[in-house]
């Protein structure tokens, strides 16, 4: 009897979604948006463009890296992989092999609460990678533990198979599809906007003039 459990691919983000997305900066959601970013721990370990895609979700327990493989074999073109690893932080569950599989199947991205390895080979690859950190120190094959498109926790986000997900060197964000619309919106209008902002300030423009910035002082006792 296996402990595994298993769901389906969810339904991928449309392209129309995705577009309009990779036009948005994490950061500039970050403005008015609190919701579903990891944490900074969970960093960017390659060179990393703008990257979209459609989660897909793996919790990988302990040494028992078998889940991976068969999440590595369901991936689909631009669906972004995030990888829970139960709070292990020593043993690496992703390298040089596995990576390589994903990105033969056109994986957007790949996200691990957790280490990775053969950071040569990944930086290789190209393919964009988060991660906490890096260990010498591997998985193997059990399997008998883990899930495969269930919900996980991931950089203290709880993220969902089908989440859209927007992630930059600064950092990842994980959201619905439906609110992933009206977010990417307002992101672009902002950042179309900030372009005045940047002319004011070269122009010699004070910083707090231009975000028109009011402070309330205490009066000093007399």
């Amino acid at each position: 009897m296996t402990a595994i459990e298993r769901g389906e691919l969810p339904p991928p983000c449309t392209l129309q979604l995705l577009a309009l997305l990779k036009q948005a900066e994490p950061a500039t959601i970050g403005h008015f948006h609190d919701r579903g970013f990891l944490h900074g721990r969970i960093k960017a370990m390659t060179a990393v463009a703008r990257s979209v895609g459609t989660a897909v979700t793996v919790r990988c327990e302990g040494s028992d890296g078998s889940i991976l493989h068969h999440a590595l074999g369901q991936l689909r073109a631009s669906d972004f992989l995030f990888v829970d690893r139960a709070g292990d932080e020593t043993i690496a569950c992703m390298g040089g092999a596995s990576m390589l599989a994903a990105h033969l199947r056109g994986v957007a991205g790949v996200v691990v609460d957790g280490c990775v390895t053969d950071i040569a080979e990944l930086r290789d690859l190209g393919v964009p990678v988060w991660a906490r950190g890096l260990s010498a120190r591997t998985t193997r094959t059990g399997g008998r533990s883990g899930s495969f498109c269930r919900p996980v926790d991931c950089g203290g986000v709880r993220v969902h198979p089908g989440d859209a997900v927007l992630a930059d060197e600064n950092g990842v964000l994980v959201m619905s599809p439906d609110e992933a619309w009206a977010l990417a919106r307002k992101a672009i209008g902002l950042q179309l906007a900030e372009q005045q902002t940047l002319s004011r300030l070269r122009a010699g423009e004070s910083y707090s003039d231009v975000l028109e910035t009011r402070l309330v002082f205490q009066e000093a006792a007399a």
